[in-house]
């Protein structure tokens, strides 16, 4: 007979070795079953830095995973047979807490893949790019976290500060963009008592503006230039908007709203003419702080120009009881028209040139099956749109034309990378295909 301490100590034992294994079956299937979604759906091209994981080296302790703040909300990294995979790779916003955490050096972060390059300006590490006082910061230079963003606004302003001569009778800085970047970096010319003018081309917080109504935003704690610790983690895109447009008002900052650069030209004195459809400023430096999103990309179709048709969903509530037409088969399509689909007395219709979603999450895809299974939301796939009047759309079905009852259209084509804006000032742009 065996001596009753192992049966004391052995069943226990073996019942935490059965209940660990039988976990790590059930998170191998998960983590798979995520995979494979994404494969599935062709999300599998990151849009910004992300992990590179070498898998001989990775010893399946789990750290990245743990480390990831965009856990639990996405399932960016797992562990699949005692090895950690990028799993939902169009989730990762390229926080790089992973490679922090990773004790043996096992993950790289790249830009780009070997199938998808990624448009990046080079810069110095002083964020300044092949044209010497023009600086680059967040989104535009890969880094789309808040916080990195935040960070690299006020740290490219540092340098201006401290390295780029003054000139009599033209600004210090020209800032271009109000988000988290460009923001950081008003509030760090206000402190350094730069000459600056800042100009946004829509309103403050950039991209994080053009998040749709109460839209989760994960950010983490970052220093803002004369208003101090921003301890936001999670919040709402309400809610952090506020708290700038607070820090805006309270520090008497400038910007001059709805104004577009059109180009950006070096003069021969070294310094920056910088045209826009207002006027035209000089200025010794430039920092750009445009984001990668670019200009919407349009349809180019008769009755485009009508007040009715906009480019992003900002408050599906402002649709209520109309008739509204959504352009586009990628996520934030989908979003759309399953957002707006949700209200009452409401017709809602989505144009996709393509006969799938095949580039939607599948969580998208299923609110659109459940949308149209139910009569809320009309799907024309294979449809493209020929021509928009104040009442009425007219849509391309398959070689047939159709006429839609219409009181708003919201194209969500996508957006035109700011690739050949930055060429045309000279600023080199490398095309990285999974490197850093």
């Amino acid at each position: 007979m065996f001596p009753l301490e192992y049966l004391i100590y052995g069943i226990p034992a073996l019942a935490i070795c059965t209940w660990y294994w039988m976990r790590r079956r059930a998170n191998d299937r998960r983590n798979s079953a995520v995979k494979e979604q994404s494969v599935q759906a062709g999300l599998t091209e990151p849009a910004s830095l992300h992990p590179v994981i070498d898998l001989k080296t990775c010893i399946g302790c789990g750290s990245c995973v743990k480390a990831c703040p965009e856990q639990p909300l996405h399932n960016v990294l797992g562990l699949i047979q005692g090895k950690a995979h990028l799993v939902s790779p169009t989730d990762c916003i390229g926080h790089g807490a992973c490679k922090t955490a990773c004790p043996v050096n096992a993950i790289t972060l790249v830009f780009g893949t070997e199938k998808r390059g990624v448009d990046i300006p080079v810069l110095s590490p002083a964020f300044e790019t092949t044209v010497p006082g023009i600086f680059v910061a967040g989104e535009l230079g890969g880094m789309g976290l808040i916080r990195n963003a935040l960070e690299q606004g006020r740290q490219a302003v540092d340098v201006v500060a401290k390295t780029r001569p003054k000139k009599k009778g033209v600004l210090d800085l020209l800032i271009v963009g109000a988000g988290p970047a460009g923001f950081a970096a008003s509030l760090a010319a206000m402190q350094h008592k730069l000459s600056f003018a800042t100009i946004e081309q829509d309103s403050l917080g950039g991209c994080v503006f053009q998040y749709p109504r109460a839209k989760l935003v994960m950010t983490s704690p970052a220093e803002l230039p004369l208003v101090g610790k921003m301890q936001f983690r999670h919040t709402s895109k309400e809610d952090l908007l506020k708290f700038w447009q607070d820090a805006e008002r309270k520090t008497g900052l400038k910007i001059n709203y709805r104004e577009r650069v059109e180009t950006v030209q070096r003069l021969p004195d070294g310094t920056f003419a910088v045209k826009t459809q207002k006027k035209t400023y000089q200025a010794s430096s430039v920092l750009l702080a445009i984001g990668r999103r670019g200009t919407p990309r349009k349809l180019g179709v008769p009755g485009e120009e009508l007040p009715k048709v906009v480019y992003r969903l900002m408050d599906p509530e402002q649709y209520r009881g109309q008739s509204v037409l959504i352009v586009g088969g990628g996520d934030s399509a989908l979003e759309a028209a399953a957002s707006i689909a949700e209200l009452p007395e409401t017709k809602v219709s989505l144009s996709y040139r393509g006969d799938a979603f095949d580039r939607a999450k599948a969580k998208n895809r299923e609110r659109v099956v459940s949308a149209t299974k139910t009569g809320r939301l009309h799907v024309l796939l294979g449809s493209k749109i020929q021509k928009i009047d104040d009442q009425t759309v007219v849509v391309d079905l398959r070689g047939k034309a159709m006429e839609i009852s219409n009181d708003a259209v919201i194209v969500s084509a996508g957006g035109i990378l700011p690739t050949e804006f930055l060429k045309s000032a000279g600023i080199e742009v490398a095309t990285k295909y999974g490197i850093r």
